[in-house]
């Protein structure tokens, strides 16, 4: 079994050299998860802007399941939406 991959958001945000390093890693992995630290942000809906953000800039094949304030971010095949 192969292990999902895991990456941390902290108090810099969602910054271009971020998205980027997470587009390299799908062009092997079809899972990612990220973690959200408390000095990223506030609440929960901030995690969900910054997970909303996150898949907008990578593409219309990927989707997101936000849990806490962890983002599991998967690869398809096919756009999504």
């Amino acid at each position: 079994m192969k292990q999902i991959k895991k990456l941390q958001i902290g108090k810099n945000g969602l910054s271009e050299a971020f998205i980027e390093q997470v587009r390299i890693l799908f062009e092997k992995e079809k899972v990612v998860k990220v973690s959200i630290l408390k000095s990223a942000c506030r609440d929960k809906k901030d995690a969900d802007k910054i997970a909303q953000d996150l898949v907008s800039a990578l593409g219309e094949k990927f989707d997101y399941k936000l849990v806490g304030y962890v983002i599991t971010v998967i690869k398809f095949r096919n756009a999504q939406r």
